[in-house]
């Protein structure tokens, strides 16, 4: 029946066919459409009662699940204010699994997209992207209204093509570029979409015998390509163009970094043609050995041999899911952990981390180029370029250096989001989960070394979360050529439905997530900031003067010395060719006698870490992380945020930062009354202008000294902040689910058929 009721016809035909789910308004200027709602829904906040159960609407719109109640949560008065978002609202792109219940017949199914629905349900279950389980119940509620509303979930949740996403439509009422400008956005940050942000971030980092290239310029070389990438001088455009057929998709090495030494990091393709192999590693080690100071060597580090691949990572996924979201919690620690164990997605975390710092060694250590190589590079080398970048650049520690990063390594560098994220849900055998196991890796270096990053958890775990949000460019496309082509495709449609001026139409831009302002206050945001952070241009008191921390080539590189010179076959077998211990670990370990120690004869690898350990953590320079099983950690605040058992009210991690931010800003007050004062002081020797007032703005989200600030932890803050378990996530009979089940070993989902005779 559905067929009939969507035909597959353009993006607005979509919308006006759908009459059949009420259409009933249009929520804003955002272009949000109501598809259909059904009132007096309860929804599940005890597991194992009704009490304290919100009653209320629930409504499906073109966006997002929507659940409108008058009622209070009990304790709950801090959430993330998301702009996009209401407190009980879940994004259809992040709507997992679609399961409806029916009590009386002991009948469940999940729902697919274009599905009949036999039974009236009585209760609606909604298994999330981001780990949450919400449930729903119709005891009150219309049969027929319950039922068509939870048709038109399962049908939105399931696009049928990337211009059913609901980014199409907010793009076209809320976001475009007038003469070049983007509206409310003023991003302070490189897209990379342009020739002179290349030539910036080569300036900035040296980069002397590197140019930008602009073969690809309306990707007529290679549609997964950006338009503008960085080659060695060495290398003309008409090379180039000859060595491109010979690499998978026609992605030849892009350069990502230079080192102040002179080493460079390129990522490139596999050679598709065996017979051109030598010729072609040839020729390009040597343009690479070309632009380095000292002519020094290549080493090529072959990605698809050495880490795990997608399927590995996604299998990794899943478990840790069913890990943290679907089984009961267990008295012993002990089961608990061994389950994490099994799951290995720490030991790919690990994995990941190691071989990052391994080539970290090599650029710094040795003073060699690296090319990290893989299959169609557009994978695990955004992982481990990222990786490696973060650990030697401080640059992209600070807030918007990161963002820059991301931008280069995944947007611009074709990471297949759209695909990775399943968006579609098309393919689930294309899906995994390459960028949160990413952010899990910048995560563990964070919880090591806090005082080395501008951003906090809570920024990486919202960056994540807005990869389910279906309005940002950053998330929506495969490449930056899908961005392009399917923006161009759909211009004149947008330009005649939303009654965009003739000329401006081209002008058509999806936001970029970058752009927070989308999604959050200014006083919101002020929770991405780290009041511990020691970065470039972070200040200090000294002596009575306010003075900045600066980086200088002496502190940015650690004087390491003492490579070992069989590292370079080691890596290229694969083996494990670093043990890499926790800084002092080493020294800890041989604290017992320490007289044994001088009788050993030190191996360079040895001498290279007791040298990186003797000295304190340059939080601007190098910063190795610790990689024995024991120094990574399960992050909580992504895994366990929504659920109840995990939540430590008035505890974990943020008990500390709520001092710190108050601390810091005490500290940023003062430091503002130094200023005043110095500068009413040079004022009185010159002339009686009065000085400025005191600015209010500070970058912390917690005030020192506010009559709205207590100095005491207050009562909402629990492990889970700024989220909140509460209302969000109901585990009754949680193990009877087909979510359980799926976790527990199915390859795929649930059938789509009635699962007869089998209560929840």
């Amino acid at each position: 029946h559905f067929h009939s009721i969507f035909p597959p016809a353009s993006f607005m035909s979509y919308y006006s066919a759908i009459s059949p789910f009420h259409v009933t308004s249009c929520l804003s200027s955002s272009g949000e459409i109501v598809v259909n709602e059904v009132s007096f829904v309860r929804k599940c906040i005890g597991s194992d009662s009704s009490h304290g159960d919100l009653w209320g609407k629930l409504i499906c719109t073109n966006f997002k699940v929507s659940f409108i109640t008058h009622d209070a949560l009990p304790m709950q008065r801090f959430q993330v204010a998301n702009r996009l978002l209401g407190e009980h609202d879940v994004p259809l792109a992040c709507v997992e699994q679609v399961v409806t219940v029916n009590d009386a017949k002991g009948k469940q199914k999940v729902l697919c997209s274009n599905q009949k629905l036999k039974f009236n349900p009585t209760e609606l279950i909604l298994y999330c992207k981001d780990f949450r389980i919400i449930r729903f119940r119709f005891d009150e509620a219309g049969p027929q209204s319950a039922k068509k509303v939870c048709l038109a979930i399962a049908h939105y949740s399931q696009p049928a093509d990337p211009q059913l996403l609901f980014g199409f439509e907010y793009v076209g009422k809320q976001y475009y570029r007038v003469n070049g400008v983007d509206p409310g956005g003023g991003l302070q940050m490189p897209l990379f979409d342009r020739p002179s942000e290349w030539d910036r971030e080569i300036k900035r980092t040296g980069a002397a015998e590197w140019r930008v290239c602009s073969i690809n310029e309306g990707y007529v070389v290679s549609p997964s390509l950006p338009e503008y990438f960085v080659v060695p001088v060495s290398l003309a455009d008409q090379d180039l163009k000859q060595y491109l057929c010979f690499f998978t998709a026609h992605r030849i090495p892009l350069w990502c970094w230079n080192h102040p030494n002179g080493s460079a990091l390129v990522r490139m393709a596999s050679i598709s043609d065996p017979l051109q192999q030598r010729k072609l590693d040839q020729r390009i080690c040597s343009a690479i050995t070309k632009s380095h100071p000292q002519r020094s060597d290549v080493l090529k580090s072959d990605l698809d041999k050495n880490l795990p691949n997608i399927q590995d990572i996604q299998a990794a996924f899943v478990k840790v899911r069913q890990i943290c979201v679907i089984e009961p919690f267990e008295e012993s620690e002990e089961k608990w952990l061994s389950s994490m164990e099994s799951s290995r997605w720490l030991e790919y975390v690990r994995a990941f981390l190691k071989h990052s710092a391994e080539v970290v060694y090599l650029l710094e250590g040795k003073h060699v180029s690296v090319i990290l190589q893989e299959e169609e590079d557009r994978d695990l080398s955004c992982v481990v370029s990222s990786l490696v970048q973060l650990m030697l650049d401080p640059h992209f520690r600070s807030l918007t250096g990161f963002q820059s990063l991301v931008q280069k390594e995944w947007v611009m560098a074709g990471h297949r989001f759209l695909d990775r994220c399943n968006h579609l849900k098309k393919n689930d055998k294309e899906e995994s989960p390459l960028f949160q196991l990413f952010l899990d890796c910048v995560w563990q270096i964070i919880n090591q070394y806090p005082a080395a990053f501008e951003f906090t958890e809570t920024y990486l775990t919202v960056l994540s979360d807005s990869m389910w949000i279906p309005v940002f460019s950053t998330f929506l496309f495969n490449c930056p050529h899908s961005h392009t082509h399917t923006k161009r495709q759909t211009q004149e449609d947008f330009a005649k439905s939303k009654c965009i001026p003739v000329g401006e139409e081209k002008a058509l831009r999806f936001p970029p997530v970058w752009d927070w302002s989308q999604q959050f206050t200014p006083k919101d945001q002020a929770l991405f900031n780290n009041p511990m952070y020691v970065g470039k241009g972070a200040t200090c008191v000294q002596n009575g003067a306010v003075k900045s921390f600066r980086r200088t080539k002496k502190n940015y590189s650690s004087t390491l010395r003492g490579m070992p010179s069989s590292l370079r076959n080691i890596l290229m077998d694969g083996h494990d060719s670093l043990t890499l211990t926790r800084r002092n670990s080493l020294v800890s370990r041989l604290k017992p006698d320490f007289s044994q120690i001088r009788e050993v004869v030190e191996s360079p690898t040895e001498r290279f870490f007791r040298d990186w350990v003797s000295r304190p953590a340059d939080l601007q320079g190098m910063l190795i992380p610790q990689l024995l099983p024991s120094h990574l950690a399960l992050w909580r605040l992504y895994f366990l945020r929504w659920v109840p058992e995990a939540s430590i009210p008035k505890g974990g991690p943020v008990t500390a930062y709520h001092k710190l931010s108050q601390l810091a800003d005490e500290v940023e007050k003062l430091q503002s009354q130094l200023r005043q004062y110095k500068g009413a002081t040079s004022a009185s020797t010159t002339t009686s202008t009065p000085s400025a007032p005191p600015s209010d703005h500070s970058r912390m989200y917690f005030k020192a000294g506010s009559t709205h600030e207590s100095s005491s932890t207050p009562e909402y803050l629990s492990s889970s902040f700024p989220f909140s378990p509460v209302g969000n996530m109901c585990r009754r009979s949680i193990l009877g689910t087909p979510l359980s089940k799926f976790l527990n070993g199915a390859k795929i989902w649930l059938s789509t058929e009635t699962l007869a005779n089998e209560a929840l």
